[in-house]
């Protein structure tokens, strides 16, 4: 636990939105409404690739109730750089394209046209008299098939970043990335155990229950509204006004509620066609996708495929590890190829590392990211063959990772000397824990790994005012979709010594606060909350003057403690302390508003690790898999508010067990996506699982005053490996692709069977 004592952080105190959300006042992206609005429908493409030859336009702008038609020519053409986006990064003259179709269609439901009308029956209407001529060509799905000599070619422009000398030949991949530490061949031969494997994932979608929505409002003074459901309300100003040419000053947005996001509402899809379609018809443009729409368009994350090959000797130590990772991007490059890379053995202090990435085009909707981007794909790879080199060395697994934990101090591959981290601490949490220390049920079989994110910080600002009657509006332009608003008002308490009653956290729109990053990478409570924290001592600092002004003693004379103005000591004076609404009172007698501002671009982000243990059960007939007990530990730093930690725990893990068993989009042999709905992509539900258990471990971040990691990327990372390295000690068998389905479970073991029984 943390060393500090606090008075609100680590509190349970109710949510600022809990009310509005569960009595249904909240308002989500699809709530919003203005006089006269249009409804906005996209026509998409029916084909993974094919050349677009002709649009034709003309019967759908005259059918009656149709106000307004776009396609890609009322967009114009960008540059060819590249802009953050999430975390990750993405390419202006690619998201243009991604929006609207220009030169061809990279994959089934690809935006081609979009049209404004009175109602939701005219738009479709319209939208099946377009007349869109089609060249249809060779596709290609798969990332390794993407990556051979011959694939069909996405884009004739590309040439692989990373090589040298430079390709001159039009390819599939992207890009190709190294990271290296020490020597490889020679750790190799230091090894006298060798675990080498290849691993495959699907790509799978984030599965946020509230699909993309925009209202657009373009008046005829230029100025433009835009209410969206979004991660980061900034990012889509920024995006907008680069594929519209509208300065950013001339565009507001309002964020929503958001009904999910987990990093895939960190793009624009609908909000520029709803700008363009509200500037050309004069009137308020609605668009909300339907749920074929989010599968068939909005990026789910990565396939990939993972090459790990590890040696250690016969006392566990890990003396060389080797990692390829080949992620596949979509239509457009991008995939989070670096992040799975820096991940892959970031928990392990090992002194001889190399690590190949690639970045691969294929005919499938862009990639975005999905908590931690990267990292539960590689770590799938790593923690199963560090499960299996456990079983070769007659280890336990824990004990096996305690062996060769990274600690303060510890080198990374990708660059990066650890400060102060908890991972050993994590581990020892994860041995020591009532499902650990339980011995495994009969029938069921036990799982571990273990999990990785580096956390960012980045831009932020925040504000904080103190009101005529002393209680606090903390204002930052972060969407919240952990529990950001919460924590943020606890620091802001904490900080001022005022009950967390007193402080209300809102999120402003991009007009009324400065800018800030997107709300991703488990960012906001350290970010963010930096600014809070120092928004608020600016607001202490300018209490203490009003107090030495009622006083008449100088600001250093004055100390402020538990919400009170005091004397620094008794030869300042005999003086009653101040309460904040006291001074909050007078302030108009003693200078005016009391507020205060912080903005920062914040370093040190605290790393974070997690450990996940799973007992589960395998019926070997039809490949079902049953999980009996879930435990997840992580290192979050400080749990500002531990149910929100809890939740972000629990949730990650069910969401990587998900990934572990059955989720994974379908293509037929047309390149056309088969389960376009939570019908046929399975993902889990409440009687899939039991309660998932967290043991919540606190070893303070030194960069952050209260000790803040980020929490919310760690806890998916984990859970496919350890689902798969349970099932392996279940069945005997090491299972190398993703999903573990009933189907393919069955199958592997009706093929084991007579193996097992001849031997």
């Amino acid at each position: 636990m943390s060393a500090r004592t606090y008075k609100w952080i680590g509190t349970r105190p109710n949510r600022p939105d809990g009310a509005d959300k569960v009595t249904g006042r909240a308002r989500f992206g699809a709530d919003f409404n203005m006089p006269g609005q249009l409804v906005g429908k996209v026509l998409r493409s029916p084909h993974a690739h094919a050349l677009i030859k002709s649009i034709d336009t003309s019967a759908a702008e005259k059918l009656a109730g149709v106000k307004a038609v776009v396609t890609a020519k009322d967009f114009p053409e960008q540059e060819n750089i590249t802009v953050p986006a999430g975390e990750m990064q993405v390419n202006l003259r690619d998201v243009t394209r991604n929006i609207m179709a220009r030169e061809k269609v990279l994959y089934d439901g690809h935006a081609v046209a979009a049209v404004a009308a009175t109602t939701e029956a005219v738009a479709k209407e319209a939208l099946a008299l377009i007349k869109v001529e089609y060249e249809i060509l060779p596709h290609v799905i798969d990332v390794e098939a993407a990556m051979k000599d011959g694939a069909p070619i996405l884009h004739d422009h590309l040439r692989t970043e990373g090589v040298e000398p430079k390709p001159t030949k039009a390819t599939n991949i992207a890009k190709r990335i190294d990271f290296a530490k020490g020597d490889v061949a020679a750790g190799f031969r230091k090894a006298e155990v060798v675990v080498e494997r290849k691993f495959t994932t699907q790509p799978v979608h984030q599965g946020y229950i509230e699909p993309h929505a925009a209202l657009a409002s373009a008046s005829e003074d230029g100025q433009v509204q835009v209410w969206s459901t979004t991660q980061g309300h900034f990012q889509v100003r920024g995006f907008c006004s680069r594929l519209l040419n509208i300065e950013t000053s001339q565009i507001r947005v309002t964020p929503s509620e958001i009904g999910g996001g987990f990093g895939g509402k960190t793009v624009v899809y609908l909000e520029p066609v709803a700008i363009r379609l509200s500037q050309k018809s004069g009137k308020p443009v609605k668009m909300v996708m339907t749920r074929e729409e989010v599968f068939r368009a909005s990026g789910p994350t990565s396939a990939g495929v993972v090459e790990v090959k590890i040696g250690a000797t016969r006392d566990g130590r890990i003396v060389a590890a080797e990692c390829m990772v080949a992620l596949q991007a979509g239509a457009f490059p991008g995939s989070p190829v670096g992040p799975a890379c820096m991940c892959s053995f970031a928990c392990y202090d090992i002194d001889d590392i190399k690590v190949v990435g690639y970045d691969v085009v294929s005919n499938r909707p862009k990639v975005a990211a999905y908590r931690a981007p990267g990292a539960p794909i590689s770590c799938w790879g790593v923690e199963s063959a560090i499960d299996e080199l456990a079983i070769e060395l007659g280890m336990d697994p824990i004990e096996l990772r305690l062996k060769n934990a990274a600690k303060q101090g510890t080198k990374t591959h990708y660059g990066p000397t650890f400060n102060r981290i908890g991972f050993v601490e994590t581990l020892e949490a994860a041995k020591s824990s009532p499902h650990y220390q339980t011995p495994v049920k009969r029938g069921f079989h036990r799982g571990v790994a273990a999990g990785f994110w580096f956390n960012v910080g980045a831009d932020s600002s925040a504000a904080a005012h103190v009101g005529e009657d002393g209680t606090v509006t903390v204002i930052s332009g972060n969407p919240d979709i952990g529990g950001s608003r919460a924590s943020l008002a606890m620091m802001a308490a904490e900080e001022l010594g005022v009950d967390y009653e007193k402080v209300r956290p809102v999120i402003a729109d991009t007009s009324s606060i400065g800018f800030n990053f997107v709300t991703g990478g488990s960012r906001v409570t350290f970010a963010t909350g930096l600014a809070v924290v120092n928004a608020v001592k600016e607001v202490v600092r300018e209490l203490k003057i009003r107090a030495a002004k009622i006083w008449e003693v100088e600001p250093e004379a004055v100390v402020w403690e538990n919400g009170m103005a005091k004397p620094a000591s008794t030869n300042v004076g005999e003086f009653e302390p101040l309460s904040l609404s006291q001074l909050a009172a007078m302030a108009g007698k003693t200078g005016g508003p009391i507020n205060g501002h912080a903005q920062l671009n914040a370093q040190g982000a605290g790393p974070g690790f997690g450990v996940h243990i799973v007992d589960l059960a395998v019926d070997h007939d039809t490949g079902i898999v049953t999980i009996d007990r879930y435990t997840a530990v992580q290192d979050v730093g400080t749990a500002i508010h531990p149910s929100y930690v809890e939740g972000q725990m629990q949730g990650g893990a069910v969401q990587g067990i998900g990934w572990a068993l059955n989720e994974e989009y379908i293509y037929n042999a047309k390149g056309k996506l088969d389960n376009p709905g939570f019908l046929d992509y399975r993902i889990p539900v409440a009687s899939d699982l039991p309660m998932i258990e967290t043991v919540i471990v606190e070893v303070p971040n030194p960069s952050h005053p209260y000790g803040v990691r980020g929490v919310g990327e760690v806890p998916i990372v984990p859970p496919m490996a350890a689902v798969g390295n349970a099932i392996a000690r279940a069945t005997g068998i090491r299972f190398l692709d993703l999903p573990m389905s009933p189907p393919r479970v069955s199958a592997a073991i009706d093929a084991a069977r007579p193996k097992m029984a001849a031997e």
